[in-house]
């Protein structure tokens, strides 16, 4: 009988062959993966679903019946190939490890621009919204900049 939680066992050696995975993959192709910044890294994790929603909808054998064929633990026995679903699983996997490591680190860096009041405003006294709702539109547009 299998265990409810046995998957438990497994998250160190999932965790630590991502990391050694994605440690080779940077000697090979450095950070190609935010080479279009983040809109290019999200189409390329769109990619990787787009890819397991695609081989979800075949049914890879009589296994799946009619109504079961977004079953992904049934995709993944069926599927025997060496770059099958699981490779999709894994690169999706890993690709979302690297936005999160990217996002971490850019979290860790010092902010170099002024501190601005949450009105927008570097200089808030006498802060008119009636009069200044364009300039707080243009202040916060150009951190965004500065920032990303």
């Amino acid at each position: 009988m299998m265990r409810d939680n046995g998957y438990l066992d497994w998250l160190e050696e999932v965790a630590t062959n991502d990391v050694k995975g994605l440690l080779e993959a940077e000697k090979h192709y450095g950070n190609s993966w935010k080479k279009r910044g983040g809109v290019g890294a999200f189409m390329m994790l769109a990619r990787k679903w787009d890819r397991l929603e695609n081989k979800c909808k075949e049914r890879p054998t009589d296994r799946i019946a009619k109504g079961d064929k977004w079953d992904i633990f049934e995709h993944l026995r069926c599927d025997e190939r060496k770059e099958g679903i699981i490779d999709d699983i894994r690169d999706l996997r890993r690709y979302l490890l690297l936005v999160e490591a990217e996002h971490l680190d850019y979290l860790r860096q010092p902010v170099e621009e002024e501190h601005i009041d949450n009105t927008g405003q570097e200089h808030p006294h006498g802060f008119d919204p009636d009069v200044d709702v364009e300039a707080d539109v243009d202040v916060e547009a150009d951190v965004l900049k500065k920032r990303y």
